[in-house]
């Protein structure tokens, strides 16, 4: 599929895994700092800068937003003024929502397309049939945006196959976190990853979303899932712009094919320092935590809170803990209000966060100090990603994050459910 794209894009009949082809950009997507970073370098090193297509561009602050110095405001400031003046009509302002669900929301992301960004996570857009991954700034201020046009080099293919189901209190997130620990965090670099098989199937659409958002966890290039009848229903819901879809040929041959039965699947941690120091929750519950958190790109959607009211429904968060609940978007915070789960969330004892990425590089609030640990749904437990380097974070599933918010230490969340 991923070739099929990138052979249409680039004006080619065929391409092959290993060719350089430059393509055609459907849709840029920035956040707050990416978009300071690259209007930087658009506008000092291009000459006479104009970007050819606006209406491609996609800017939402999330992670930045609510900045707490003079220093974050003006970048803020210079961000608008941007959006102004090259016409940017596709500008979310703060509390709009995370980078990667807002364009997916409001319906600007086609199967068939080429999206890139200059967040690692742009992947995510692969779940809707799309060729989408992250490249420099430079590569955009440069090519993507005056041009329209970016180069890559033809990925090859690897098939991840999920068969089987879920157990009790096991989530595609856990899934998604055993791959990387039990495949490695380079395994595949610059590959295309594939999702395929019977849990895959499946899932609806903001479950599978979760797979190739989390594939640059392993080095992966880009993520997708061969569009079907799931996916061309949502797509349809949001958008009625035409988009061709392209899927694998019947005789499809793959670089590599790996196959995984996730019946018998445990809640799992990333533990410090890494997001793949996997383990399975047994070998960790019982550590101590200061801080819980629901949110960002990988654990922010109505069915990640409908997993947290479902654990904490009737009972109270730790006192030593802080619970924070961070929705995608606004739209997602509004519907968790029509189905009760802010109340349910709030009785308990959560503090709700703007939609957006929450704490996530402790740009805007939830940084933490020396000796604190967290456990959250967050992408990333980099030491110093959410404030002290001498901190602990560890990632794990809306299911598990709210367990362990209720014990004060890590818990298995199966004894809720």
């Amino acid at each position: 599929m991923i070739e099929k794209i990138l052979a249409r894009r680039s004006g080619k009949r065929e391409v092959r895994p290993g060719d350089v082809v430059v393509a055609e950009v459907a849709t840029v997507i920035f956040h707050d700092l990416s978009s300071y970073l690259t209007g930087q370098v658009f506008e000092k090193e291009i000459k006479n800068p104009r970007i050819l297509r606006p209406e491609s561009v996609v800017v939402c602050f999330d992670h930045f937003f609510s900045p707490a110095t003079e220093e974050g405001a003006n970048i803020l400031k210079a961000d608008r003024e941007f959006v102004k003046r090259f016409g940017i009509k596709n500008f979310f302002d703060s509390g709009a929502g995370n980078c990667h669900y807002v364009p997916i929301e409001r319906g600007l992301i086609l199967p068939g397309t080429v999206v890139v960004g200059s967040d690692s996570h742009t992947p995510v857009h692969g779940a809707l049939g799309a060729f989408a991954t992250g490249i420099g700034n430079n590569s955009i201020a440069a090519m993507a945006l005056p041009m329209g046009k970016a180069w890559f080099r033809v990925p090859p293919t690897v098939e991840i196959r999920l068969e089987e189901k879920l157990p009790l209190g096991v989530t595609p997130r856990d899934v998604c976190q055993h791959l990387t620990g039990g495949l490695g965090e380079e395994a595949m670099n610059y590959k295309a990853v594939e999702y395929t098989g019977s849990l895959i199937k499946s899932l609806e659409m903001p479950d599978r979303i979760l797979f190739p958002l989390m594939s640059i966890d392993v080095g992966s290039k880009a993520g997708f899932i061969e569009p079907d009848d799931k996916t061309i229903t949502f797509v349809r819901q949001r958008t009625n712009q035409p988009f061709e879809v392209f899927k694998n040929d019947p005789d499809v041959t793959y670089e590599k094919r790996c196959e995984f039965d996730v019946s018998k699947l445990v809640p799992q941690i990333a533990c410090p320092p890494t997001v793949g120091n996997v383990k399975p929750v047994a070998e960790v519950a019982g550590t101590p935590i200061t801080h819980a958190e629901i949110g960002a790109s990988t654990g922010g959607r109505i069915e990640d809170l409908r997993m947290a009211a479902r654990v904490l429904k009737g009972r109270k968060v730790h006192p030593e803990v802080r619970l924070q609940v961070v929705p995608l978007t606004r739209e997602i915070f509004k519907q968790a209000l029509r189905e009760g789960l802010v109340e349910t969330l709030h009785d308990a004892g959560a503090n709700f966060f703007p939609a957006g990425s929450g704490s996530n590089q402790a740009t805007n609030m939830g940084a933490l100090a020396p000796g604190q640990t967290m456990i959250c749904t967050l992408p990333r437990n980099f030491p110093g990603r959410h404030g002290s380097k001498e901190a602990k974070v560890y990632l794990a599933s809306s299911y598990t994050v709210a367990a362990s918010a209720i014990k004060g230490r890590i818990a298995d969340p199966r004894e809720f459910l």
